[in-house]
């Protein structure tokens, strides 16, 4: 039913049932849902969690993934994919947007927009996507301050710690930061950008332990592996950050270019979500019959008189 139904909403925190799917067997898959058309397509597919990328909201804004966007803007990403599916909602956090305080009212701002996750990274401003180079590494003191603040400031939320040490420090050092921000309060941690199988092997079989989440994004220095592989390597967790975005973008630029080319739509028609398709899948018939359900209102007529 309609996320208006408070019925219908669920009654334990999201932040609870993300740990719940984490406490089962398996690794937990996370596609990115840069939209709430996108969140319920994948609910539809089966997906039980969803992941929000900085990258991909950025890109859908015209914008690039160098923290231009802001708290504010994440937040109404959030409540629209929430509100859409239900499902647990993991959102990258970047790298907090400021210091300890600004930690804190980020993840009270997702968590009350209804986030069951945050990842936050441990570059500097201006930050870079994962795979890029020449990327500028925070203190792991620092960044495990704000480890501690974003622990001290959740209610539920599961906070993820991204490190993007492996490039420039090594399996290594990558290893003595996470474990630094494990002693500040992370419950899970995400290394960045690690190239092949060793790394993720040698990384795992260091943490013992703790919950590892794996990036699986195109066009990045990971090489493909699915999700059984992640997990034999010993990953809990998997996101396909910008994977809906990528493939949204190119059928777009396929129809802009069919427009200009024959004058309308008539050549890509049958590569559309037809409308009975799109009504379906938002749920259009149920809010219709939730509207339907409402008693009407009965204005009273006159003045009502005194005895």
């Amino acid at each position: 039913m309609p996320y208006l139904v408070a019925a219908d909403l669920p009654a334990i925190s999201a932040g609870t049932r993300f740990r719940t799917l984490l406490d089962r067997p398996g690794i937990v898959q996370m596609p990115g849902a840069h939209n709430g058309m996108a969140a319920l397509q994948a609910r539809a597919t089966g997906f039980e969690a969803l992941y929000l990328s900085g990258a991909a909201m950025s890109a859908s804004m015209g914008l690039p993934d160098l923290g231009v966007i802001t708290v504010d803007e994440v937040c109404f990403f959030i409540r629209q994919i929430v509100r859409a599916s239900g499902l647990p909602l993991l959102v990258d956090g970047d790298t907090g947007y400021g210091e300890a305080l600004n930690v804190m009212h980020m993840v009270r701002a997702f968590e009350e927009a209804g986030a069951a996750a945050v990842h936050i990274e441990d570059q500097i401003l201006p930050k870079k996507c994962g795979h890029l180079n020449n990327k500028k590494l925070a203190d792991p003191d620092d960044m495990a301050a704000k480890v501690h603040a974003a622990s001290r400031a959740r209610r539920d939320l599961f906070i993820i710690a991204r490190t993007d040490a492996a490039a420039s420090e090594g399996i290594d050092g990558a290893v003595v930061r996470a474990r630094k921000y494990v002693e500040a309060g992370a419950d899970a941690i995400f290394p960045e950008a690690l190239d092949n199988a060793e790394m993720f092997r040698a990384f795992a079989s260091a943490m013992p332990g703790v919950k590892l989440l794996a990036n699986m994004t195109e066009f990045g220095r990971t090489p493909f592996f699915t999700a059984s592989e992640f997990e034999a390597m010993g990953y809990r967790m998997v996101i396909w950050p910008v994977s809906s975005l990528r493939v949204a973008n190119k059928a777009q630029e396929k129809l802009f270019t069919a427009l200009i080319r024959d004058g309308g739509t008539q050549n890509v028609v049958d590569q559309m979500q037809t409308r009975q398709e799109l009504y379906d899948t938002i749920g259009y018939h149920d809010y219709e019959a939730l509207d339907a359900s409402i008693v009407e209102t009965i204005v009273p007529q006159g003045m009502p008189q005194r005895d």
